[in-house]
């Protein structure tokens, strides 16, 4: 038995949920996969009307907000990682809605820390992009 095949029994055992790494399964993939898509199109939508509309520039921070989903979203669809399932210290392989909770508290700080990094690079990313859109003429 190699030192591996304990770990592969207990994955196999919680349906493919990696600490840190992977929480949700195919059909909560695709939720993430909507969330990114409806993100971008608000994001676009928001843009054009500030722009079109010639509002003051002050506006323009408003595409935050959906800029920062989008950043969010996009990073638990590539990364089959929910940030909320991750705070909360749960897991989804089933169907929408299913959850199962996590025991150990090494696999519920993994996921928290997890969690934590996508909510952070997707704010900054999100700032980033509402700035840049700002410097717009």
């Amino acid at each position: 038995m190699s030192p591996t095949e304990p770990m592969k029994d207990k994955q196999e055992e919680m349906g493919g949920y990696i600490p840190g790494v992977c929480n949700i399964g195919k059909e909560e993939v695709k939720k993430r996969r909507q969330a990114a898509i409806f993100a971008a199109i608000l994001s676009l939508i928001v843009i054009s009307v500030l722009l079109f509309t010639h509002a003051n520039k002050l506006w323009r921070f408003l595409a935050f907000v959906p800029l920062a989903s989008f950043g969010i979203s996009v990073q638990q669809w590539s990364s089959k990682f929910c940030v909320n399932f991750g705070m909360r210290g749960v897991f989804n392989f089933k169907d929408t809605g299913e959850f199962t909770s996590v025991e150990q508290q090494e696999m519920i700080k993994a996921d928290r820390a997890k969690a934590t990094k996508m909510i952070v690079m997707g704010l900054l990313g999100g700032l980033v992009a509402t700035i840049l859109f700002y410097l717009v003429p």
